[in-house]
């Protein structure tokens, strides 16, 4: 194993999975495409792919493997200027990958994972460098990171704890993968776990209604104020996005219109981007719901997962 890059002074850290993703060229089912272009994929990674665009320093925390899919990760990492430092690369267990359908019409694509057993998956509190994460003055979290195994989750965990400690702010976004836990149970469980440790909590409206049995945006958002969170941001959909703070503050921003969806996959991470940026920058959380609501439609106009995410001159034109 070998570690890439030095820490240093961070804006933002966040720990998961990337995988190599490829895109179909052509509509239809994926055993019938022919062709396929090859990307980088990670619901984790991509947001730090969009706040290192927008001028943030970011470092993301994983394992992968030594083959040619973790080679491609990281001059992804590099490319896009994100610190590599808790990056480890393991030679026991491989880089996942996955299959993403080309959809018309604004189309949910389909996605087939090859993942289990990967480098991430055995993510631990082995990974937590103290160091590192304490170089950082906020931390990321998302339910895919979670749902990989006990270990990983053990690690998104004890992260939490250790940067709650430390005074560091926290954003989490549920990011839901059912599949991937052993029941429904398990997942409202550690989930919410997670939700109530953190700061700021971005959950889709189906999202919410599934983890805490409420039915309104006001109901969920309640649930989670009244564990300690300061602000619940909940997406949904074509409305755009209801808030909700600790102090009380509450409004429904309306969604920007997309004239031409081209790939939904992304938007709940651009989203965050957007989010998290602004309230580190010191917006008001209004500003900061109307910039994820901006950069979430940004993301659903190109193909690929992180590919629309803009950067710091291309949102002030947006």
């Amino acid at each position: 194993m070998s570690k890439l890059s030095q820490p240093g002074a961070l804006d933002v850290v966040t720990v998961g999975e990337a995988m190599a993703m490829f895109v179909a060229c052509e509509t239809g089912p994926l055993e019938e495409v022919s062709q396929f272009t090859r990307q980088v994929a990670g619901a984790e990674l991509n947001v730090a792919i969009g706040l290192s665009r927008l001028g943030l320093k970011v470092g993301w925390a994983s394992r992968v493997g030594d083959d040619v899919f973790g080679r491609f990760v990281l001059k992804q990492l590099e490319k896009e200027q994100i610190n590599a430092g808790q990056v480890t690369v393991d030679n026991r267990f491989p880089t996942g990958f996955q299959l993403k359908s080309k959809e018309l019409g604004g189309k949910d694509p389909r996605v087939e994972y090859f993942r289990k057993g990967s480098a991430a998956s055995h993510l631990s509190v082995a990974d937590f460098n103290p160091d590192y994460f304490g170089a950082a003055r906020h931390l990321h979290l998302s339910g895919v990171a979670a749902a990989l195994s006990d270990t990983s989750l053990a690690l998104s965990k004890f992260a939490a704890s250790e940067m709650r400690k430390a005074g560091k702010t926290i954003s989490f976004d549920p990011n839901l993968r059912p599949v991937l836990w052993s029941s429904e149970q398990q997942m409202r469980k550690e989930i919410n776990a997670l939700a109530f440790a953190a700061d700021w909590v971005l959950p889709g409206l189906g999202e919410g209604q599934l983890l805490t049995g409420q039915q309104t945006p006001a109901g969920i958002a309640d649930f989670y104020l009244e564990q300690g969170v300061k602000a619940v941001v909940i997406k949904t959909g074509p409305d755009g996005a209801w808030f909700k703070s600790a102090s009380g503050e509450q409004a429904q921003v309306a969604a920007c219109k997309v004239e031409n969806v081209v790939d939904t996959v992304g938007a709940g991470d651009g989203f965050a981007v957007g989010l998290i940026s602004a309230l580190l920058e010191g917006l008001s959380l209004e500003l900061a719901v109307k910039r994820g609501n901006k950069i979430g439609s940004l993301a659903v106009q190109a193909v690929g997962d992180s590919e629309g995410l803009p950067t710091r001159e291309q949102l002030e034109q947006a």
